[in-house]
Parts: C-alpha cells; structure tokens; sequence
C-alpha cells in the first residue's frame, strides 16, 4: 500500500474510523472529526467496510473504469505493425488518418518511440590485450576549479546570474576549468592521471610522454595508444610526436565513446571516489589529494574485471616490477 504524502488514513486509521462507525456506534460526523477528514471521505470508507470488510480499505486505482476515446486495439496493432516496417509517425498518422499526437504517444507507450528500437540489441564488445602496454586508453575529463570552497554537489546551492555581473556591474570572473588527463592500460589496467590546465595538443602531448616515462618505470614498454577524435588528437603535432616516440595511435570511432570504455569506466571510477568523494577547500587541495587516490587504485584497490585483485598484481605476475612494488 503505497499513501501520498498528503495522505490522511493509514490502513489502521481508516480501520479505526470505520469500527467506529459500524461497531461502537458513532455517528458520521463524530468519527470524521475524530479521523480529521471530511464526512464525505468517512461515508466512503465506512460504505466499502460494509460491503467488502478490511479489503475494501486498501487503496484503488484512480483510473476510470472505461476511456470511450482510447484508441482501439486492433488501430494500435497496426500502429505497430506499421512502425516495425519502419514508417515514421507521420507517415503512420497519414496512412490511418489519425493525429501525430496519437500515434506519438502510442507508440512511446509501446515502447517504439525511436526507429533504433527496432534493432535488435548490440552485443556487448569486450575484449582484453595479452600484454602490457599493448595498448593504453587515453582520455580527459574537465572538472569545475574550486574557488570557494564546496559546490553545489556538496552544498545544493546553485548561483543563479545570467548576465554574469558584479553589483558595480562589472562582469564577474568565471572560475574555469581544469583538465584531468587520464591513462588506463588495456592488459593491467594500470592507471596514470594528471591534471593540467588545458586539453591542447601541446598538453596532450606532454601527458602522453609523461604516461609513457610512468609505464617504463614500471617495466612496460607502449606500443599503441587509443584516443577519441578530440582536436588535440587529431592535430600534426600529436602525430609527429606519436611516431617521434615510435608508438601506434588509434582513434575511438565516432560517436562511439564505447570504444575508448576502459578509459570511460576509469573516469566514473576517479570521479565518484576521488573528485567527488571528498570535500576540497580549493582545487589545489584536490589535485593533492590526487596522488594517493591513484596509488591506492593502482596497488589496493580490488578491480572487478581482474577478479579483485589490484592492477599492479597483474604486472607482478608478469614479472614487471615498478615503483609500486
């Protein structure tokens, strides 16, 4: 039994209001006022404790009994029909003379609202390299910089300024963002991040030479690395620098951020225990924190898809041992 908020009767008041009434005699309107409800809403109780006994107190649907205007279902069969042959719903609506809104609705009720629930569902892709360092997902995430202490995330409150401007009305100083480059070996799942200021190629590419230095300390040699199609990838400089360092550089197919998941998952992960699984005075403070975060993810942590035992434990079992170990 499930009561709104404003809800008056628990199952035991009306119990009590209507053995009030049927059994110890009290009038209609007495009982009401002792149950604080009106006479109406008591007569109603009290006639389905007559008629059904403690089974007419649970709770009815609101819904009418009939909808002389719902559409019929043989319409909404081939409505269905109609849709599975790939028509649109203006198409359907033109072909049974019917109103758009109908047909939209009815077919958001019956779950083909998108052409793309027609198709049947994608299997999952997942796959795993034999080695470390065969391939490395790389990433960024840009998080808000903290300049007042807590957020709306902490503190519920949101500044509402559209025009941005101070009381002397000068416009305000946005606070800015911060980029959180992060690194995720396929094999290990081995994780480096850092955060800098910006994603530009030039800061692309100095995370991935400093990516590069973190996995050779720890006996891995890079052979590819994966990213989306973000600008910073996409430019000259970042595929000099690839062949430059003698790695392969794979990009996600568009529209696809599935592709880069292991890097997608990782930013879930740092997101909810790292990012937003304290409270920061100051984006300084959560950079700091960043470090010992990522030590214990590396080397503590238990991994899901590595039968929860910690990245590092991987590499150990590999006879690669880094500066964890």
């Amino acid at each position: 039994m499930k009561l709104h908020a404003n809800a008056a009767l628990s199952l035991n008041k009306r119990r009590l209001l209507c053995q009030r009434v049927v059994e110890h005699g009290w009038t209609l309107t007495k009982a009401a006022e002792a149950a604080e409800v009106s006479v109406a809403t008591a007569r109603k109780w009290v006639r389905r404790y007559r008629v059904e006994g403690e089974a007419g107190l649970v709770d009815r649907s609101s819904a009418p009994l009939s909808v002389p205007s719902r559409t019929a279902e043989h319409t909404i069969e081939a409505i269905a029909c109609l849709r599975r042959v790939r028509m649109t719903g203006p198409e359907i609506a033109e072909v049974l003379e019917m109103a758009c809104s109908t047909v939209s609705g009815i077919l958001k009720r019956i779950g083909l609202g998108k052409l793309s629930r027609l198709e049947p569902p994608e299997p999952a892709n997942r796959y795993e390299r034999r080695r470390p360092g065969e391939l490395l997902h790389i990433d960024v995430k840009k998080l808000g910089r903290i300049e007042r202490g807590a957020g709306h995330r902490v503190t519920g409150r949101r500044r509402h300024n559209p025009d941005r401007t101070d009381a002397a009305g000068r416009r305000r100083r946005t606070v800015g963002w911060e980029c959180v480059h992060v690194c995720v070996d396929d094999f290990s799942r081995l994780a480096h991040v850092e955060v800098l200021a910006d994603e530009t190629a030039i800061s692309a590419i100095a995370f991935l030479r400093s990516a590069i230095a973190f996995y050779a300390a720890h006996g891995v040699t890079v052979q590819a690395v994966m990213t989306d199609n973000g600008s910073a990838y996409r430019s000259v400089v970042h595929a000099i620098a690839c062949r430059t360092l003698g790695i392969k550089h794979l990009r996600t197919q568009a529209y696809r951020p599935r592709t880069n998941g292991k890097a997608e998952r990782f930013i879930r992960t740092m997101l909810r225990e790292w990012a937003y699984g304290a409270i920061y005075a100051s984006s300084s403070q959560r950079t700091a924190a960043l470090s010992g975060w990522l030590e214990r993810y590396n080397t503590r942590r238990p991994h899901g898809s590595l039968g929860k035992a910690p990245p590092i434990s991987r590499l150990i079992g590999n006879n690669l041992l880094g500066s964890y170990t």
